[in-house]
């Protein structure tokens, strides 16, 4: 798939949010970034969809991914 949807729950403190979104930028990959610290109703979409309240929580094209996890976004990517 050509242009993927994809969604990071991230926060600006977090590590591996910042690992996956850096990941996206060198493929060329784009994002909706939304920081679950800055506006609670993210952080609450995030917990909702994932299961539980760690980030990043990555969501391409309904493919819900807890963590910077590479083979699963890889896979989800082409999928």
């Amino acid at each position: 798939m050509s242009n993927p949807t994809v969604t990071v729950y991230s926060a600006t403190w977090c590590a591996f949010c910042h690992a996956a979104k850096d990941y996206f930028d060198k493929n060329g990959v784009k994002y909706t970034d939304k920081d679950v610290e800055a506006d609670p109703k993210f952080a609450e979409e995030s917990v909702t969809k994932s299961g539980q309240r760690g980030i990043p929580v990555i969501e391409i094209n309904n493919t819900i991914i807890v963590g910077f996890d590479r083979p699963k976004i890889d896979a989800a990517l082409k999928n």
